[in-house]
């Protein structure tokens, strides 16, 4: 008999990979610093803290999206080592696309499921979860 927490991670990393593919040409590290400054992230040492990545690597997604024309860099006045992130219209265009093609993926793979609205309830649940961990607020 299987482990259920082994079967849950093996689900979930296919799963990952199912949408990572659906949201092409966007990386994942893409598509979540877009959703962060979308969402109204907008200076990189926030946006680190709030994906649980390092300096450097929000600073190579931040470069990269900058380069692709994704997002926008305006030094702050009041603090000129601080830099506002913004989506320009194609960041959001491209942000808006990939949220329809994971969403699109995930609602066949639901499908699949013997329920597939207990199933998704499930992951914004787990989801619930991410963000108290990320808060501190486990138990809460």
């Amino acid at each position: 008999m299987t482990d259920p927490l082994d079967a849950a991670v093996a689900a979930l990393t296919r799963l990952s990979r199912v949408i990572e593919r659906a949201a092409m040409p966007l990386s994942l590290a893409d598509y979540r610093a877009l959703a962060a400054i979308a969402s109204g992230e907008e200076r990189a040492s926030r946006l680190a803290q709030r994906l649980a990545v390092g300096k450097p690597a929000i600073s190579a997604t931040v470069d990269s999206l900058s380069r692709r024309g994704l997002i926008s860099r305006e030094r702050v006045e009041a603090d000129q080592r601080a830099v506002t992130l913004t989506l320009t219209a194609e960041g959001r265009d491209a942000y808006e696309q990939a949220q329809r093609r994971m969403a699109q993926r995930l609602a066949e793979v639901a499908g699949l499921a013997s329920d597939a609205t207990i199933s998704l309830q499930s992951l914004v649940e787990l989801g619930e979860a991410l963000d108290r961990l990320r808060v501190g607020q486990v138990g809460a």
